[in-house]
């Protein structure tokens, strides 16, 4: 009996017990930065958008409610002139502050189509909070490849 009493309480702390989490999935169709220019990384295709959570007039992500959410990015680099530029992403909390633990740059030299970042976060967000992901090209520019290029999250908690 007290293996039913425990297997019952697990069961009750399970995730898919949560019914319909915000998340999103969305991909760049292509997205060019200027040398050593900053900004919002364009998401203009929307694979999965559960809560129209993701904004995609103002390209970010809106947490509908409170709660801990996991974030991740794919920034993979195409070649615009020159393979000796620097590539870099991060993550935005309401359009000003860079999400701790969220920020990555590749300095070697690249290779067009091969050469990517891979970004992992999680952060704690009070409902209307946003989220965005930003990029950079230094030394020369670049592009972001289009269908590669992707900004994915959901509420873990």
């Amino acid at each position: 009996m007290k293996w039913l009493l425990r297997m019952s309480l697990r069961e009750a702390r399970l995730p898919f017990a949560q019914a319909r989490l915000p998340a999103l999935i969305a991909a760049t169709a292509r997205s060019e930065i200027e040398l050593e220019d900053c900004g919002s990384i364009g998401l203009d295709n929307t694979d999965y958008n559960d809560q129209s959570a993701f904004d995609n007039a103002n390209n970010h992500f809106v947490a509908p409610v409170d709660g801990t959410y996991l974030f991740g990015a794919t920034l993979l680099y195409k070649v615009n002139a020159s393979t000796s530029a620097r590539i870099g992403g991060w993550l935005v909390l309401n359009g000003t502050t860079e999400i701790r633990g969220y920020l990555g740059e590749i300095s070697a030299t690249h290779v067009s189509l091969a050469t990517a970042i891979w970004l992992q976060t999680m952060v704690p967000l009070t409902g209307g909070d946003t989220v965005e992901l930003q990029g950079y090209f230094r030394v020369a520019d670049g592009y972001f490849t289009a269908g590669h290029t992707s900004f994915w999250g959901c509420k873990v908690g």
